[in-house]
Order: structure tokens, then C-alpha cells, then sequence
């Protein structure tokens, strides 16, 4: 997964807070676009790209602190761009890991100048489906 330096406004995240004719919550569309817009958490979606990784995982693999790699962690995955899942070890003493559920996230801008936001899942997490968020205008 690329990571692009391109930031996302306040206004264009602050534009998706209405509610949507497809159903689903427009906060969730502001939750993926704010995930997004932060650097720590691109790094967590690059990282977690090839395999489940645990808290301490990324903290190390993306350099963060391991506060800071928690709460991006509890972001992505109130943004549902991650699943936690419980790594199970011999030992008993089980981790949550976490693995990227999207392949891809499109932004498209309509003629009315609304936005739509198009989640493409991960292939190797099943069938699950994400859905598109059309934002306010993009109707």
C-alpha cells in the first residue's frame, strides 16, 4: 500500500457528518478519512499489508510509542480498516493482533462537489464486504 503525503482538509472531513441515502453512518466515513489522515496510522495499514501483527509488532515496526501505536490502533479500528483478532498462544497467555481489512480506499469528488467513499476489502479476509459511503451532495 502506498502512502501518499496528500492531507485531507478539515472542511472536506467535516463535510461528511449528514446522514446518507446508502444507510450507513456518515461518522464512520469521517473515521476512515481522520485514519487516514494521520501519518502513524498509514504506516500501521502499510505494516499490517502482509500479515497479523500484534500491538508491540507495530509499535516496533512503525517506531512508535506503544501508547501512541494503541490509540491509532483503536482508530483503524473504529474506522473498520482493521480487525483485531486474539493470537493464540501455548502459553496461555493469548494478544490481540490486528490485520488490515481493506485493499484499497477510493475518494471520489461528484460534479456537485459532495465526496464518495469506496472501501475495497481485503481478498484474503474473506467475503466480508465493506460498504460505500456517498457522502452529502454525491446522491
Amino acid at each position: 500500500m502506498s502512502q501518499s503525503t496528500t492531507q485531507m482538509t478539515p472542511a472536506a472531513v467535516r463535510r461528511t457528518r449528514e446522514s446518507t441515502d446508502a444507510g450507513v453512518p456518515v461518522d464512520d466515513a469521517e473515521a476512515v478519512l481522520s485514519a487516514l489522515n494521520d501519518a502513524d496510522c498509514r504506516a500501521i495499514l502499510d505494516a499490517t499489508g502482509d500479515a497479523a501483527l500484534s500491538a508491540g509488532e507495530l509499535s516496533e515496526a512503525c517506531d512508535l510509542p506503544l501508547s501512541t501505536a494503541y490509540r491509532k490502533l483503536d482508530l483503524l479500528t473504529d474506522a473498520g480498516l482493521l480487525d483485531e483478532r486474539t493470537r493464540v498462544r501455548r502459553s496461555g497467555k493469548h494478544v490481540s493482533e490486528y490485520a488490515r481489512r481493506v485493499e484499497e480506499v477510493l475518494v471520489s469528488v461528484a460534479g456537485d462537489g459532495g465526496l464518495e467513499l469506496r472501501i475495497v476489502p481485503d481478498e484474503d479476509l474473506g467475503s466480508e464486504s465493506v460498504p460505500t459511503v456517498p457522502t452529502p451532495g454525491s446522491r
